[in-house]
């Protein structure tokens, strides 16, 4: 399950939020802590759920989320909680995370330039996301997941030392193929780094070899990485690490998908593209029981789509039309 805990975030990405922000949901609006807790419960015990991830938005953002991630680990003590963020003020929640029950961490990052992060982000904040990744790993919230969304003409030539930098340290780094998510709908395919380019532009620097664990669902494809000979160009010396794209346009994964998400205002969405939602917080409110909210949950993924729309080139289907939401009021 992919929980959303708000749609604020404090970046204004440029593949995500226009630079004015968007209008955000009201306080009233928002799942309460006491709600998500109830729905978690809901998905664990009747529906199978295995694994938790939060998103927003910014989770961080959240005043209770210490408090939510307690209540959601004493409910739930073998449940894995991951979270995903953009790691603005990470450092100063981290041990308080991990001690709250959290179990690992996503921090979004795509660049190590303090002047292309601010041209993405809209923000000049590296050194604090850079300080929230360390303090992630320092606390035990591994294995610490880089994710990088590559964009053409921006950051797509660093994409050879943001994996040097993770490898050296760590960290898990999985590339992401920019998806037609964004506020101001400019997502365009010409600009999308694909999977098989952020491969070859790690070639001439590393390389990669499929990894031999099971995807068992994953959204990321993992490859093994060494380094590459300069002079024969076969792998040489021994396993570095590993790293995964996300290739969600291009070499897409619908037939093995299987998340479930839920806004930050308790709407059911089958499939990150999709364009039906379901309300699941309004039913709850209104005073329906456990078992009815159960069967509207899994009525909404019944309806689960066969795939996203978008064929193998990313232009998309006859029938593909982009999702009104942007990846921030989905929860990614």
């Amino acid at each position: 399950m992919r929980l959303s805990l708000t749609d604020k975030c404090n970046l204004r990405c440029t593949y995500c939020m226009p630079a004015e922000g968007l209008e955000w949901l009201s306080k009233q609006a928002v799942m309460t802590g006491a709600e998500i807790v109830r729905l978690v419960r809901i998905g664990v015990e009747q529906l199978g759920v295995r694994e938790l991830r939060l998103t927003g938005g910014e989770p961080l953002v959240r005043a209770d989320l210490v408090d939510i991630i307690a209540s959601l680990r004493e409910a739930h003590p073998e449940l894995p909680i991951s979270m995903t963020t953009n790691g603005v003020g990470l450092d100063k929640i981290a041990a308080a995370l991990k001690e709250a029950g959290l179990t690992r961490i996503n921090v979004s990052l795509d660049s190590l330039h303090e002047e292309t992060f601010a041209k993405l982000t809209r923000r000049p904040f590296l050194d604090k996301v850079l300080a929230g990744v360390d303090a992630a790993w320092a606390a035990g919230l591994g294995p610490v997941k880089i994710n990088a969304v590559l964009m053409r003409g921006i950051n797509d030539t660093e994409s050879p030392d943001l994996l040097a930098w993770a490898l050296e340290r760590g960290y898990e780094l999985r590339f992401i193929e920019q998806m037609p998510l964004d506020a101001d709908h400019g997502w365009t395919r010409k600009d999308m780094i694909t999977a098989a380019e952020i491969r070859e532009l790690l070639s001439p620097d590393f390389a990669l070899s499929p990894d031999p664990r099971e995807r068992d669902g994953a959204p990321a494809e993992r490859f093994e990485v060494r380094r590459r000979d300069q002079a024969s160009g076969e792998a040489k010396g021994p396993l570095l690490g590993t790293v995964g794209i996300i290739a969600s346009v291009t070499e897409p994964f619908c037939s093995d998908c299987r998340r479930t998400r839920i806004t930050a205002e308790g709407k059911i969405m089958s499939c990150l593209f999709s364009r039906e939602e379901f309300d699941l917080l309004g039913l709850l409110r209104e005073g329906a029981g456990d078992q009815e909210l159960a069967r509207r949950w899994q009525d909404a993924m019944w309806i689960k789509p066969k795939a996203h729309g978008m064929d193998h080139t990313g232009l998309g289907t006859p029938d593909f039309v982009q999702p009104d939401r942007s990846m921030s009021a989905i929860g990614g």
